[in-house]
């Protein structure tokens, strides 16, 4: 079965079930344990900075959920 056709049929599944197959495949290669690049770290470092000038600058995190459940249907 080609990646192709195991796409199609996970794009028929529930969107609960699509994110829980996504965390899955992540988990399996490594992503919980990869490394950042020197960029990633630098760009995480500027945010934790900003959040800490202004920890109520954010969005909160359920209405980022919301946003992209109607943007992309999650």
């Amino acid at each position: 079965m080609s990646a192709s056709e195991i796409l199609e049929q996970i794009r028929r599944l529930p969107p609960e079930e699509q994110y829980e197959i996504a965390e899955k495949v992540w988990a399996g290669l490594g992503g919980k344990d990869a490394e950042l690049t020197a960029e990633q770290t630098a760009e995480l470092d500027r945010r934790l900075v900003a959040f800490e000038k202004d920890p109520h600058a954010g969005i909160p995190l359920e209405q980022v959920k919301a946003e992209m459940r109607q943007r992309f249907g999650w």
